[in-house]
């Protein structure tokens, strides 16, 4: 009885339930997120961050959308080596990475699926399959059952985890890795920017839940009114009734009311509290968009330089937030699907030109000069510009014609004195 006692003494110290966490839900024992959770992935808001936890918060989602997406359109090929800087169309890697990857994906969802886990995990890695020395499939492998290894003679290899727990030893040329800044010994396993972000993505998704509870659980009331005296139930009835009736809607938008006997309104505003929760909720976004490279702007915020400074604002995204990526698939590429004699022949590259392309105009009088318009020195052929601008090429031969009019003029010497 006396531990009974003791027991039922200390029940006042129990936490409510609305101060427990949040359970954790797994899908199943299988889940990538449940070694993450199991090694103890909390921060120091009490908020557990695993990658597709990160997911759930807008900034974070709308980051590796935007990258994977425009990694995903952007058209990767193999480039012949020489003056002609011809897409390798024969050969086995342009096809795999430039048409079809593998029979259930083509390459913008091939890219973008790698590139998703390159960005969630630090990695992405895929199964290269080849038919002797000639690539013919590329299949996505999970980040999270893939580990790299170095051998003692400095060769690598990829342990893969199958689904029925089996480990496969791949080699080195088996394997295509996406690996993004890496500080290992070795420097061969990519890091992860949500784990190493995960304090300022904790932060955001505890700001975002307690939004969420205002909305829940706050008193969003307006405003109030207040009487000297005190009000029976129908007389309260009566008048939240005629104030629904006359000036509830927007069609009684900013009408005003006549108080009488004494009633007077107050308007209540925003908290201090209600302000420095947005505001928090603001700086997270900033602080996610630093660890992806992405501009505000980008993320749908509402900045000054969004506007005329917007294709300024793609270039800088273009050279600064996606560059770093465009250089990580072609080496890679070039390192996995050619051999030492073709890297000599190929290069693989992306052609990020239809994310720089300005303005109609701005195109426009770019080409114009670059056909010699205005006396300048000509450096393009109008079927080249026609291919820029994805159109066919042209047969005709006046504008052949033209084309060589303005090489002669550009090259004629001024004669006005």
């Amino acid at each position: 009885m006396e531990l009974f006692d003791a027991l039922s003494a200390t029940a006042h110290w129990r936490p409510a339930l609305s101060q427990l966490p949040e359970p954790q839900v797994f899908a199943a024992l299988t889940s990538a997120d449940l070694p993450a959770f199991m090694r103890g992935g909390e921060t120091a808001s009490g908020e557990y961050v695993t990658p597709s936890k990160a997911l759930e918060n807008m900034a974070i989602l709308r980051s590796v959308s935007l990258i994977s997406e425009s990694i995903g359109m952007l058209p990767l090929g193999l480039m012949a080596r020489g003056d002609d800087k011809a897409y390798a169309t024969e050969h086995a890697a342009h096809r795999l990475c430039k048409n079809r990857p593998n029979e259930y994906q083509g390459p913008y969802k091939f890219k973008s699926t790698m590139q998703l886990r390159a960005l969630l995990h630090g990695n992405a890695y895929a199964r290269i399959i080849w038919r002797g020395n000639t690539p013919v499939r590329l299949i996505p492998l999970d980040s999270n059952k893939v580990t790299p290894k170095l051998n003692d003679d400095f060769t690598v290899c990829y342990e893969y985890r199958r689904p029925d727990g089996g480990i496969v030893t791949l080699a080195a040329r088996e394997v295509l890795h996406l690996a993004d800044l890496a500080d290992d010994e070795h420097g061969l396993i990519g890091l992860s920017r949500v784990k190493k972000a995960r304090e300022a993505i904790g932060l955001a998704l505890q700001a975002q839940k307690a939004a969420a509870r205002v909305f829940k659980n706050g008193v969003m009331a307006g405003g109030a009114l207040s009487y000297p005296r005190k009000l029976d139930d129908q007389q309260i009835k009566n008048i939240r009734e005629s104030l629904e009736a006359r000036y509830a809607g927007t069609e009684n938008a900013h009408k005003w009311m006549v108080l009488e006997d004494g009633i007077t309104a107050e308007k209540w505003a925003n908290s201090a509290r209600d302000s420095e929760l947005g505001e928090s909720r603001d700086h997270q976004i900033e602080e996610i968009a630093r660890a992806f490279g992405v501009p505000r702007p980008l993320l749908m915020m509402d900045d000054t330089s969004w506007g005329s400074g917007i294709e300024q604002l793609g270039i800088f995204f273009v050279q600064y937030g996606l560059q770093h990526w465009f250089n990580i698939w072609e080496d890679e590429v070039a390192l996995k699907l050619l051999s030492e004699k073709e890297r000599d022949l190929y290069y693989a590259k992306f052609n990020e030109h239809a994310l720089l392309r300005g303005t109609l105009k701005d195109q426009a009088d770019f080409f114009a000069k670059a056909l010699g318009s205005g006396g300048s020195q000509p450096f393009m052929k109008a079927n080249e510009v026609r291919d820029r601008l994805d159109l066919p090429k042209s047969t005709d031969p006046a504008a052949e014609s033209l084309q060589s009019t303005l090489t002669r003029k550009a090259n004629v010497p001024d004669q006005a004195t």
